[in-house]
């Protein structure tokens, strides 16, 4: 018996899944591991997508200063902002997930905002990388967009931890009724800290495997608590003040390439967006269908621009593997531009100062096919 999900492979060829369990909670926590963006950071964050980089598994937490480990919590991830994100993953036939793994995860929050040394979460995640060849600079710029020194950005997760600015994610294949309500009664009441769940359902057929995540908890209570208790501060930029941070940041040839690409923004994004932050600015297009909104290219005040290709998944037209690669195909035919096959699923900066006049026709060339299968594509 399907589920009510089904593939459709070509226009005549429509393959019906069946729901399917993971066969063990390992296998499930390698695919979070492997796969942060399964953590569907544009359902946590619809106007500023979260994205998040994996500092460790079994991350050890004490219970009381200078203490051993008494707990490990599955997942140690950051977003972008510096919020550590604590999963807890739980398969649906494990008991644990209906009562318990909510007092656990307490356990872990209270004790880890205390006992963490932020110094020894660096040490680790900068370890890990380095055995596997991978610049943590260079990770952290390219998976969370991150342009700032890592020792500031170190210094924002030491501060949140401080604060209890942590979130706490509870991920299972299905999250009982039990756990909904509790989560969606935390994250109404904690605050700043957010705690939510991930529905991460697993469809199977003819050799084909789907994964569809989806968030709980985010309740138009939880989400007016987090608003109104924010101290975050904040910046309304503008396009001319963005241009102008970007002009005394830069050089002129990443400010003229910014204008062109700002212009082409205003003329066929159905949305352009800012961000708030005091300190980072940025402009985003954003093109829409009914239900779905996918926040294409960003520019930022380091000269730096983006095509957002993790937003692209799970949303129409470039939901498909295929599409993005095609469209990362397109990218790369601009000159001075060569990102790897991983950027179709990832986000990767193009330096504004590498571009000729002629490459930015070329990139824009690239966005207005981008723009026409968007816009085209029933």
């Amino acid at each position: 018996m399907t589920a009510g999900v089904f593939v459709l492979t070509d226009a005549a060829t429509l393959i019906p899944m069946k729901q399917a369990s993971f066969v063990t909670e390992d296998e499930f926590q390698n695919l979070l591991a492997r796969f942060p963006e399964l953590l569907v950071g544009d359902q946590i964050d619809s106007q500023s997508p979260r994205r998040f980089i994996l500092v460790s598994r079994e991350q050890s937490i004490a219970d009381q200063e200078g203490g051993g480990g008494r707990w490990s919590v599955d997942h140690l991830f950051i977003d972008q902002d510096g919020v550590p994100t604590l999963v807890e993953v739980k398969r649906s036939s494990d008991t644990r997930i209906r009562r318990e793994v909510v007092g656990q995860m307490l356990d872990y929050a209270a004790n880890a905002v205390v006992h963490w040394p932020v110094q020894n979460l660096r040490d680790r995640f900068e370890t890990q990388l380095a055995e596997d060849g991978v610049d943590p600079a260079a990770a952290l710029r390219d998976r969370l967009g991150l342009e700032e020194a890592p020792d500031a950005f170190w210094g924002r997760v030491e501060t949140n931890l401080k604060a209890g600015k942590v979130r706490l994610l509870f991920v299972a294949d299905v999250i009982p009724r039990e756990l909904r309500r509790i989560v969606e009664f935390l994250n109404e009441q904690m605050s700043p800290a957010e705690v939510l769940a991930i529905e991460l359902r697993q469809f199977q057929g003819e050799g084909l495997r789907t994964l569809v995540p989806t968030v709980i908890g985010q309740t138009q209570a939880a989400i007016r608590s987090k608003i109104s208790t924010s101290s975050a501060p904040q910046r309304t930029w503008d396009e001319a003040s963005l241009l102008e941070a970007l002009v005394e940041r830069t050089d002129e040839r990443s400010a003229a390439n910014a204008r062109v690409i700002v212009d082409w923004m205003n003329q066929n994004a159905d949305r352009v967006t800012f961000n708030t932050s005091v300190n980072w600015g940025s402009i985003t297009a954003a093109f829409l269908r009914p239900g779905a909104e996918v926040p294409a290219l960003t520019i930022c005040i380091d000269g730096t621009m983006s095509v957002n290709f993790e937003y692209m998944k799970n949303k129409p037209v470039f939901g498909d593997l295929h599409e993005r690669e095609e469209l990362l195909r397109r990218v790369n035919e601009t000159p001075g531009v060569a990102l790897a096959p991983a950027a179709a699923s990832g986000r990767k900066t193009i330096r504004l100062a590498a571009l000729t006049p002629q490459a930015v026709e070329v990139f824009l060339r690239t966005m207005d096919w981008f723009v026409e299968r968007w816009r085209g594509e029933p």
